[in-house]
Parts: structure tokens; sequence; C-alpha cells
């Protein structure tokens, strides 16, 4: 009877000791997971950029360059008629706004300026107060074959002490890779621009 009493102690310290081994076990690895996802989860927050803008936390993603080449040339094509038709009848305001402009370009754009500024057009725009401004409507860009062309369309306001000038603009060009830089973020330099069209859509009288 004492043997039996014995056997049956020692046969449910064994159940007891293998049932706490188990969960002794399993509190390891159910720990050692949780370690894991921390570390991990950590690590993701840390490869991850914020970027704050109106006061609120915006995550931003990394992509390649190619993935960017449509958008990054449009807003460089953007940028540069922006830069370079906007003008206000100030000479040092007209030559910040060009330097800029052709810092984005090549010889072609700096021959135009050499034109319009020999034939008096922006010492015509600061004597008689003319100030001009640009809406790039849209830009195509074919980046299937590189340099990549490209086309802008834009609507351009000349207005005039007495009058306001409404004019279509057409021009066309190709991209080619250069370095980025202070002054030129997007890494693309304008080449063989020139003006397809340029003409009057209205003219109306300004009221005061």
């Amino acid at each position: 009877m004492m043997f039996k009493k014995m056997k049956n102690i020692d046969t449910a310290f064994r159940h007891i000791r293998g049932f706490t081994m188990l969960i002794i076990a399993g509190s390891v690895l159910l720990s050692c997971f949780a370690l894991y996802k921390s570390f991990s989860l950590v690590s993701e927050m840390q490869d991850r950029i914020y970027i704050l803008a109106n006061g609120k936390a915006l995550e931003a993603y990394s992509a390649g360059r190619k993935d960017n080449i449509p958008v990054e040339a449009r807003d460089h094509v953007k940028t540069f008629h922006q830069l370079f038709f906007t003008l206000d009848p100030d000479d040092k305001a007209i030559e910040t706004n060009i330097t800029k402009a052709l810092y984005l370009a090549d010889g072609s754009a700096k021959r135009i300026y050499d034109d319009l500024k020999e034939n008096g057009y922006y010492a015509g725009l600061i004597s008689g107060n003319v100030n001009q401004t640009i809406h790039v409507d849209s830009v195509a860009v074919d980046i299937n074959e590189y340099p990549y062309k490209f086309r802008c369309y834009a609507t351009q306001r000349i207005i005039r002490p007495t009058s306001i000038t409404t004019r279509s603009l057409i021009t066309e060009g190709a991209l080619r890779n250069v370095s980025r830089s202070d002054n030129n973020p997007h890494g693309f330099l304008i080449e063989r621009w020139a003006t397809i069209a340029n003409k009057d859509l209205k003219t109306t009288a300004r009221r005061y």
C-alpha cells in the first residue's frame, strides 16, 4: 500500500514537472517572439522619414530615380518657365529670376535671353511699368527616348497700366541628366529650347 502511494506521488510529481516545464518553455518562446517583434517595429520606425507640413507629420517614401523621372522632369520644365517668364518692372528682380532659370537650361535659353535683352524687351517692361506672369497648363514628356523630349503649354498675362494681354505659349526641348545641386535640384538640363507658338488670345482694358 505504501509502495503504491509513493508510486502515485512520483507519477503526479512527474506530471506536474512536465506541465511546469511546458509552461516555462511556452513563456520563453512567447517572450522571445515579443522581443523580436518589438525590435522589428523599432527598426522599421527608424527607417521611416517624416516631413512636417502645415503642422502635420507626413511620412516620406523613397523611390528610385527611374520611378520619379516623369514627375521631376515636368516640375523642372515648369520651374524653368515660371522663372524665365515671370517678370516685374525691376531690373534686379528680372536678373534674379533669369539667373535662376539659366541654371536649368543650356546655351539655347541664354541665346533667347540675350536676343530679348538686345532688342530692348526687358528695358521696355521697366520703362512701361509692365509685369508678366505665366501659368503652365501642362507639360508632356517622352521618357521612352533619351534625351527626354518635352513640350510645354502655358498661358502668359502681360499686365500694362491700361490693359491686360493674354497670350498662349508653346515651347519644346529636351532634358539631359546632370548632377543635382542647390541651383538645379532635379538634376536635369534643358537643351535645344525653342518657342513653337506665342500668340495673343485677347486684350482687355483695365478698370479702376
